[in-house]
């Protein structure tokens, strides 16, 4: 996988803990689902680049 690609799926699953948490802080159950939508995509998305990277070698 390549380094810009992981990064960028860290730092979206990152992004997303950090919304949930803000939304549970506030109260907001909007930001916190939106929190945990950001987490999924950025876990599948890092899966995906992956898989990728398993059949290429």
């Amino acid at each position: 996988m390549s380094t810009h690609k992981k990064a960028k799926n860290t730092g979206e699953t990152i992004k997303g803990k950090a919304k949930e948490a803000t939304g549970k802080a506030t109260g907001n159950e909007g930001m916190e689902m939106e929190g945990r939508a950001d987490q999924a995509k950025g876990d599948a998305k890092q899966a995906i680049q992956k898989i990728k990277d398993a059949t290429k070698h």
